[in-house]
C-alpha cells in the first residue's frame, strides 16, 4: 500500500507540475459549461422582424404591441409598403415579417375571422419554424383575449403543458450532455497518455523491474484523474446551479455516485487506449477523434437518437456517454430515483469491468 500511495503522489505531482494538463482538466469543463449554457442555445431570442400594417386599426396595433413586448423579437420598423420586405430579407436585416391586410379589424369583428401573413427566412429551417411558432402563439393569445371579452362567439382552447422544462430553456438539455462530453474527453485524454508517457520517457523499464504488479500500475495511474475528474463534476454542478440557475431536482448523492461510475468507465477507455498505443500523439488523436465525435453524435444531447438510422441506433448502445446522459438527465431534470436508472447503471458497470479487464490483459510486462 505504501508503494501504491507513493506512485499516486508521483502522478499528482506530474499533473500539478504540468500547466497544460491543469488547463485541460479544469479549464475545459468551465469553458464548456459556460459556452453551452450561454453562447450555444437552441432558444430563439431577439429575432429582428418587421411589421407591414396595411390596416392601421386597433387590432393590428394591439398585436404589433404584443410582438414588440415579447423577449423573442426585436421590432425593427413598421413598413407601409410590402415590397420593402424582400429587400430587407436579401440584406439579412430581418428574419421574419408580419403583414396585416386592409380592414383586418373589420373582418375580425364582422366575419369572426381574418388573415395575417407571416413571412420567415427559411434558409435556416429550424429558426424559421421556431419563429413562426412563436408568432402564431402571440396571435393565438390575442384571439383568446378577444374571446374572453365576448367578441368571438366560438373558441377552442388548446392547453399545452411542458413537463420538466416549462420555459423551454436550453440549459436543462445541454448541462447533462456537457457533463457527459467533458468527463469523457478529459478522462480519456488524460489517462490515454499516462502509460504511453512512461514508455516515451524511458521510465517504463523502472516500473517493469520493480515489484509493482501491473494492476497496481493501472490503479495508480487512474486514481489521480478519478479524484480530479470528480472535482470537475462538482464544479460543473455548482456552475449549473448558481450560474445557469438550473436546480438539481433529484438526489444529489445518487447523481454524484453515477458520475463517479461514469468517470471510472471513461478512465477505463483511456487506459485501454494507453496500453494499445506507442506514442502520446497517437493516443491523443484517438482520444479526440475517436471519442469526441461519437459522444456528440450518439449520446443524444445534440441529436435525438430516435431520428438516427437503425444501424446508428445500435452503434449508440456501445457509447458510454449515451447511458450517462440518460442517467444525468433523469436525476437532474426529472428528479427520478435509482429505480428508474438501474438498467443504465448496470450497462456502465458492465462496460467498466470489461474495459478494465481488457486494459489489464493488454498491459505488456516486457518492452518490445
Amino acid at each position: 500500500m505504501r508503494q501504491l500511495l507513493a506512485f499516486i503522489r508521483k502522478e499528482f505531482a506530474h499533473v500539478f507540475r504540468d500547466r497544460k494538463t491543469l488547463l485541460m482538466l479544469f479549464g475545459l469543463p468551465v469553458a464548456q459549461i459556460i459556452l453551452f449554457g450561454f453562447a450555444l442555445s437552441n432558444e430563439i431570442k431577439n429575432v429582428k422582424i418587421v411589421v407591414v400594417d396595411n390596416a392601421k386599426d386597433i387590432a393590428s396595433q394591439e398585436i404589433t404591441q404584443k410582438i414588440a413586448a415579447s423577449q423573442y423579437f426585436q421590432l425593427q420598423k413598421t413598413f407601409d409598403d410590402a415590397h420593402k420586405i424582400e429587400q430587407a430579407f436579401k440584406e439579412g436585416k430581418i428574419k421574419a415579417a408580419v403583414v396585416f391586410p386592409v380592414n383586418f379589424y373589420s373582418e375580425l369583428t364582422h366575419l369572426n375571422k381574418a388573415q395575417i401573413q407571416i413571412i420567415a427566412d427559411a434558409s435556416d429551417p429550424n429558426t424559421a419554424t421556431t419563429v413562426t411558432n412563436y408568432l402564431t402563439s402571440i396571435i393565438y393569445d390575442y384571439q383568446t383575449q378577444q374571446a374572453q371579452n365576448g367578441q368571438v362567439p366560438y373558441q377552442i382552447n388548446a392547453e399545452t403543458t411542458m413537463l420538466y422544462n416549462p420555459q423551454l430553456k436550453s440549459a436543462p438539455n445541454f448541462v447533462p450532455g456537457v457533463m457527459a462530453l467533458v468527463l469523457m474527453l478529459v478522462c480519456v485524454m488524460m489517462t490515454s497518455v499516462a502509460i504511453v508517457r512512461e514508455k516515451e520517457l524511458g521510465t517504463m523499464e523502472v516500473l517493469l523491474v520493480s515489484p509493482f504488479k501491473p494492476i497496481m500500475v493501472i490503479i495508480a495511474k487512474a486514481i489521480p484523474y478519478l479524484i480530479l475528474s470528480f472535482v470537475n463534476v462538482i464544479t460543473i454542478l455548482l456552475l449549473s446551479v448558481f450560474l445557469l440557475d438550473l436546480p438539481i431536482k433529484g438526489n444529489l448523492l445518487l447523481l454524484l455516485g453515477e458520475s463517479m461510475l461514469f468517470i471510472m468507465t471513461s478512465l477505463s477507455v483511456g487506459l485501454l487506449i494507453s496500453t494499445k498505443t506507442s506514442s502520446q500523439q497517437t493516443a491523443m488523436m484517438i482520444s479526440l477523434v475517436g471519442m469526441m465525435l461519437p459522444t456528440i453524435l450518439f449520446s443524444g444531447f445534440m441529436f435525438p437518437i430516435e431520428n438516427l438510422p437503425k444501424v446508428f441506433q445500435w452503434i449508440s448502445n456501445i457509447i458510454p456517454a449515451k447511458w450517462y446522459y440518460i442517467i444525468a438527465r433523469s436525476v437532474m431534470i426529472k428528479g427520478l430515483g435509482f429505480q428508474s436508472i438501474w438498467k443504465e447503471t448496470l450497462v456502465l458497470i458492465g462496460m467498466t469491468v470489461v474495459l478494465l479487464g481488457v486494459s489489464l490483459k493488454s498491459f505488456k510486462k516486457r518492452l518490445e
